[in-house]
């Protein structure tokens, strides 16, 4: 394996790392909004990753066998709690206002992941460097 290849999925891998703390960081600052039904309501996002096999490398795509790339972004359908609030500008006509579906815990659980993935790729990165600049330090002597 070259090093573009191990430095091409190290940056694959922080480029989708980066996707994640995002939509997370998104998610947090979005916790707290109401709106008036459920469909409208903020839903949580998540990146939906993906492995790119040998069959599917693509070289003038810079892309890898091994790598990995956020294919799509989903909302999460999980349920939105309904608060009985009838002064509540967002009320519909039964007095309800419905909050994001997003829970804190777990996207802070998700930013910490992510944040650890994130360093793993660096340090994957700076691995191969040092090997490269060991290796030409020994061609030099």
């Amino acid at each position: 394996m070259s090093l573009e290849n191990i430095m091409s999925i190290s940056a694959g891998a922080m480029d989708a790392q980066t996707v994640r703390l995002n939509l997370a960081a998104s998610n947090v600052a979005n916790a707290d909004t109401v709106d008036s039904s459920p469909e409208t309501a903020f839903k949580a996002k998540r990146a939906v990753f993906k492995t790119i096999l040998e069959d599917q490398v693509h070289r003038g795509g810079r892309a890898y066998a091994g790598s990995v790339k956020v294919s799509e972004i989903s909302e999460d359908q999980s349920a939105h709690p309904a608060l009985y609030d009838p002064s509540h500008p967002f009320a519909n006509q039964s007095g309800y206002v419905f909050g994001s579906n997003v829970d804190v815990m777990s996207e802070m659980v998700d930013i910490k992941a992510a944040t650890r993935h994130f360093e793993s790729a660096v340090e994957a990165s700076n691995s191969a460097k040092r090997l490269l600049m060991r290796t030409i330090e020994m061609l030099q002597k």
